[in-house]
């Protein structure tokens, strides 16, 4: 059976912003790789997501919510092979979260910071089987590492947050972590 990736990152990026490069180039590599990837299905990073995984021959699910009018997120992308609509924001973060064999963090706004965090939360408590956690670049380890250096995180905290500088990164993290 094939594993599916959760790719998070912003919608608020047009979708040929060089930010975006990289998210074509995780997306890409997870397909190689075989895995499903499974994105919210619409702009910036999830588009550029769901458009190196259809260019790799993968494919590509997209998580969405037609009744709710978000401003960077109306029209579903076109490399989404199968898209799962949720009637609500929370809905689909709970689809997400709970479907997903692995997930990757890529930059973004609240929105993601809250994927991140609930992800995080959920591993921590083992709400849901422990899978692998790992945020793209550089954009989220002052947040994480400010939050694992205080006093409020446990230790047992630490090692359920990674960090991959490259898309080949992303693929060895999630192949070796799933194999432990």
């Amino acid at each position: 059976m094939t594993q599916v990736i959760a790719v998070f990152g912003s919608a608020q990026l047009a979708f040929d912003d060089p930010a975006n490069q990289h998210s074509y180039d995780v997306g890409y590599a997870l397909a190689k790789a075989g895995y499903t990837v499974m994105t919210g299905g619409y702009n910036g990073v999830m588009a550029r997501a769901s458009y190196g995984a259809y260019e790799a021959g993968g494919h590509v699910i997209g998580v969405t919510i037609p009744n709710v009018d978000l401003v960077f997120e109306r029209v579903v992308n076109r490399w989404v092979k199968e898209e799962i609509p949720q009637a609500t924001y929370h809905d689909r973060l709970e689809y997400l979260t709970k479907n997903a064999n692995g997930y990757v963090v890529m930059p973004g706004g609240v929105g993601t910071a809250q994927e991140l965090i609930e992800v995080w939360q959920l591993l921590r408590l083992k709400t849901i089987p422990l899978r692998p956690l790992v945020c793209f670049g550089n954009f989220w380890r002052p947040v994480v590492e400010t939050l694992l250096h205080s006093p409020y995180v446990p230790p047992t905290s630490v090692p359920l947050v990674n960090f991959a500088s490259t898309p080949d990164d992303v693929v060895r993290f999630i192949r070796t972590w799933s194999h432990e």
